[in-house]
């Protein structure tokens, strides 16, 4: 009976279409940021690393390189506040988790590029 509950509240606060990607895309995700009064649009890229969750709570993982320094963040996939995820590169994964990303540097962080088959017309 809890369980129903609890499924239909977060069925409110669910987005109708969330965005669709996976581990080792290279993805750009657009955040809305207040200052003040004015709302903007801030872009962070980098490679998704980890995802975990269900449903409301789901949550991904994005890791990129800033001056040399690695920095991740946690973005919540039916946030209000992200407003969308654009996919860029996909990467071959042979694990759900690609924390091993962390001790590399260099060329060692790329992963191989997924070819996708466009569907024929």
């Amino acid at each position: 009976m809890s369980q129903e509950l609890l499924k239909s509240v977060e069925a409110t606060s669910l987005k109708e279409s969330p965005p669709e990607f996976e581990i080792g895309d290279t993805v750009d995700v657009h955040t809305k940021i207040l200052e003040g009064e004015k709302e903007r649009i801030q872009v962070f890229s980098g490679v998704v690393i980890a995802r975990n969750g269900s449903g409301s709570r789901e949550m991904f993982t994005v890791r990129r390189i800033v001056a040399g320094e690695g920095v991740e963040r946690k973005f919540p996939l039916h946030s209000p506040r992200v407003a969308k995820v654009e996919v860029k590169r996909s990467g071959v994964t042979r694990r759900a988790k690609l924390f091993y990303l962390r001790e590399r540097t260099g060329k060692a962080v790329r992963l191989k590029e997924r070819r996708v088959e466009r569907a024929k017309k």
